[in-house]
């Protein structure tokens, strides 16, 4: 049995899109015989036709992104090297990093004052180029 002309009524009637309209199955005689608009209002009244809540979009996805900090990709860096971050930032930055990891290290006994000396002014002189590159240091220091 064919609603579809129903169906567009209805949709007409509760101003929702045709995909949003529901008919119950169990009354669909009572649909069928159904031909004008006041009676498909009648049977909106009864509850045996009726529009399903809007479903919307889920901002999920949104949130997450903004979360991560999104949109710092390499596409979307502009300016120059220097532009984002000055030389000299970048410097303190790493320099205080490497220093604190070289307290921490002589704190916890892995180093001696003397290698700590020696590693602070390879810093200074930013002989050292990373984190990992003083890791590496210190192993070489402690095998000898």
């Amino acid at each position: 049995m064919d609603l579809s002309a129903k169906k567009r009524l209805a949709a007409d009637i509760l101003k929702v899109g045709v995909s949003r309209v529901r008919l119950d199955p169990n009354e669909a005689d009572a649909i069928a015989d159904a031909i004008t608009r006041a009676s498909i209002r009648n049977l909106i009244k009864r509850g045996v036709i009726w529009a399903e809540p809007a479903k919307g979009v889920s901002r999920g996805r949104h949130r997450l992104t903004k979360d991560r900090k999104s949109k710092r990709g390499a596409g979307s860096k502009k300016g120059a090297k220097g532009a984002r971050m000055g030389k000299k930032e970048h410097w303190v930055t790493r320099v205080r990093a490497l220093r604190r990891r070289l307290k921490l290290l002589r704190d916890r006994g892995v180093i001696t004052g003397k290698v700590f000396d020696e590693l602070y002014l390879q810093i200074k002189g930013g002989q050292v180029r990373s984190l990992r590159h003083l890791n590496e240091l210190v192993k070489e220091v402690s095998k000898s």
